[in-house]
């Protein structure tokens, strides 16, 4: 995962330092850009993620954290989103997008053994929710200057598959690592309102930061109330 940060980090910073001496008819100027009458414009996105849930078991977590004094961590999961949308100018500095990505979410409890006699062994659990969504968010990006645009809007998303991991080891060596299938007992369908900034520039190159901020429960039998939230950076192509 960090091999992908890297990989966006460089992509960002060599958009950054190329990209504006590239010209590309239709995108020349952003008056020319803004015309309504613009064709629609299809286009493609990828970047990484952190998920996190929040809510009640979030809380639990977190009160096991201080009771353990450290020796379990909650940490966000880190993944990735691929996919494609479809721009739609409406207005002069006015866009609607719908998109279709696969996105993962999910969260991370870690813990150690809290035995000081026994720390050289650095003996470690990890519990990852592993969820794998298929998204499809309806933005509004509005324009405030030459590229730079906010945006916002509602989201859907379906849950393709929800597993749990468990490792466990000492030394570096894993004596555990196993996986179940958890799909069974949260909810198939998960609404979201999504928003953040971003930046095109004139050859279709795109840059983005947004967040999700779940709605409803991901737990389909009610016991519990969870949310799924996932901070995204992505670059992307307008054809």
């Amino acid at each position: 995962m960090k091999r992908i940060f890297l990989l966006i980090a460089v992509a960002l910073g060599f958009l950054a330092t190329k990209v504006n001496a590239q010209q590309r008819p239709g995108y020349g100027s952003q008056s020319s850009y803004y015309k309504a009458e613009s064709p629609v414009r299809f286009g493609i996105r990828a970047g990484a993620s952190l998920a996190d849930w929040n809510g009640e078991t979030m809380q639990s977590v977190q009160d096991l954290v201080e009771l353990t004094d450290g020796s379990v961590t909650q940490k966000m999961r880190e993944g990735f989103h691929v996919g494609g949308y479809v721009s739609i100018p409406v207005a002069p500095g006015f866009e609607i997008e719908p998109g279709l990505q696969y996105s993962q979410k999910g969260m991370v409890l870690q813990g150690k053994i809290p035995v000081e006699q026994v720390d050289f062994l650095n003996t470690t659990a990890t519990i990852t929710n592993k969820a794998e969504y298929l998204d499809l968010p309806v933005l509004a990006k509005v324009y405030v200057g030459e590229g730079f645009h906010i945006f916002a809007g509602p989201q859907v998303s379906y849950l393709l598959s929800n597993k749990v991991q468990a490792e466990a080891g000492a030394l570096g060596f894993k004596a555990l690592n196993q996986e179940w299938d958890m799909k069974s007992g949260f909810r198939e369908v998960d609404f979201a309102v999504t928003g953040g900034l971003g930046y095109r520039f004139q050859n279709g190159f795109n840059l983005s930061a947004g967040y999700d901020y779940g709605l409803n429960s991901i737990d389909d039998n009610g016991s519990f109330d969870t949310y799924n939230h996932v901070v995204k950076a992505s670059i992307g192509y307008t054809f």
